[in-house]
C-alpha cells in the first residue's frame, strides 16, 4: 500500500478515507468508469491497482483480504468482487500495470472543482506484437521509397545512355 497521507485526508480521518477509497474502488469496478474529483481520482488509483493485481493473482487469500478491504458483509459488494476476480482480473492478466486511466474532464460548474474520469483500461496488450507490426510497417515504408528512388535512378541512366548514343549517331 501506498504511504499514508500525512496532513488532512479525503473529508476527515483515515477511517472515512479508507471507507471512501473502499467505495469509490467498488463503483470503479461495477461500472468500469467513474466521474469524480481529480484528487480522489488520483488517491484512488493506486488502491484500485493493488486491487487488480489481487485479482490477477486469484487465490483465496486473495480473495479474501480483497473483500476484507471493500466488500464487508453486503452481497453487492461480494458480487462486484466476484466480478473483479472473473472478469476483470483474467482480462489484465498480460498488463504489467497501468491498469487505470485518469482523464481530465474540466472544473464542476458549482465550485468549480477540477473534475476527472478515471476508468479501467480493459484494451488488450501485447507489445511485443506492437513493436513487431511497426518494426514491420517502417520496413514497408523504407522498402517502397527505396523502390521508386532505383527506378528512377535507372531511367536516368538510360536516358544519359541514349543521350550519348544520339550524340555518337549525329557525329
Amino acid at each position: 500500500m501506498p504511504t499514508p497521507t500525512k496532513g488532512p485526508r479525503l473529508g476527515g480521518g483515515p477511517a472515512h478515507q479508507r471507507h471512501m477509497l473502499a467505495n469509490l474502488s467498488l463503483s470503479l469496478f461495477e461500472h468500469k468508469s467513474i466521474k469524480t474529483t481529480l484528487t480522489k481520482a488520483k488517491r484512488l488509483q493506486p488502491y484500485a491497482e493493488r486491487l487488480v493485481t489481487f485479482a490477477k493473482q486469484g487465490d483465496l487469500t486473495a480473495r479474501r483480504k480483497v473483500q476484507g478491504l471493500i466488500a464487508g458483509n453486503s452481497r453487492t459488494n461480494k458480487s462486484v468482487v466476484h466480478e473483479l476476480f472473473t472478469v476483470i482480473g483474467p482480462a489484465m492478466a498480460n498488463r504489467e500495470g497501468g491498469y487505470t486511466r485518469i482523464t481530465k474532464i474540466g472544473n464542476r460548474a458549482g465550485d468549480n472543482a477540477p473534475m476527472a474520469v478515471i476508468e479501467l483500461v480493459m484494451e488488450p496488450v501485447s507489445p511485443k506484437q506492437a513493436v513487431v507490426s511497426e518494426a514491420e510497417g517502417v520496413a514497408e515504408h523504407a522498402a517502397t521509397d527505396e523502390q521508386p528512388a532505383a527506378e528512377d535512378t535507372v531511367a536516368s541512366q538510360d536516358v544519359t545512355e541514349e543521350a550519348d548514343q544520339a550524340k555518337e549517331n549525329d557525329k
